[in-house]
């Protein structure tokens, strides 16, 4: 009952989140099966993930910025932007920016979820730092798979030297972000709390911003609302 109880409670919030994630896709919600498949690939990608950040460990050390920047952000955003734009990125359900933050928050909670898993159970948690890790770390993972999908959207609706921008800023800028957070978690141990919550404020509004920028540039919201138009033009 314990071993089920804390198993529901380090899976429920990435699911959670996702949903949320899934369920603000305004115009054209993606086939539920490529969603779940994206989510299972941040479970498998853990493996990868650690043998790749044992081994620069060995090579690099474990310097505060090595370890924040290189070794943590660096090894798990480089492998979800590697798995999305290869996977992901010219299929053919990819058809509207918000597409990117569907998939890139499905790996990211998928990565997410497994890590709280492993976490739960090597450390004993409890349901008070089952409930702290929900609003930090899963949370976090969450809004660096926000970054890397708008910019992923956008690369993939822009051309040339535009396309190209983008699709740099999707790998650099959830890294980036990614290292600040590990950096503050890893090395200020006392009053930390004051430099996590307002970063985590700033991902979040930032986030949401991102979202409605994605949404608003999807192709078919002039479909719908054209469609809705003339509903109302027949109704009337």
């Amino acid at each position: 009952m314990i071993f089920f109880s804390i198993a529901t409670a380090a899976v429920a919030p990435g699911i959670a989140l996702l949903t949320y994630f899934y369920l603000k896709d305004k115009y054209e919600a993606e086939p539920l099966h490529m969603v779940i498949k994206v989510f299972l690939l941040g479970f498998i990608i853990i493996l990868p993930v650690m043998i790749l950040q044992s081994g620069l460990m060995l090579w690099l050390g474990e310097g505060s910025l090595v370890n924040a920047f290189v070794i943590s952000a660096g090894v798990e955003e480089s492998l979800k932007w590697f798995v999305l734009f290869h996977m992901i990125y010219n299929h053919t359900e990819f058809d509207e920016p918000y597409d990117g933050i569907i998939y890139a928050t499905a790996i990211s909670l998928g990565f997410a979820t497994v890590e709280n898993v492993i976490y739960s159970f090597a450390q004993q948690a409890t349901v008070g730092t089952l409930l702290l890790r929900a609003l930090l770390p899963v949370s976090g993972h969450a809004m660096f798979g926000v970054m890397m999908g708008y910019y992923m959207g956008r690369a993939k609706f822009s051309t040339g030297k535009d396309s190209r921008r983008f699709l740099v800023y999707s790998l650099l800028m959830p890294l980036f972000y990614h290292g600040v957070y590990d950096w503050i978690l890893g090395n200020i141990t006392h009053y930390w709390i004051w430099y996590i919550v307002p970063l985590m404020a700033y991902l979040w509004y930032g986030g949401i911003g991102k979202m409605y920028r994605a949404n608003k540039r999807s192709p078919f919201r002039r479909l719908l609302e054209d469609r809705v138009n003339n509903t109302e033009n027949r109704a009337s």
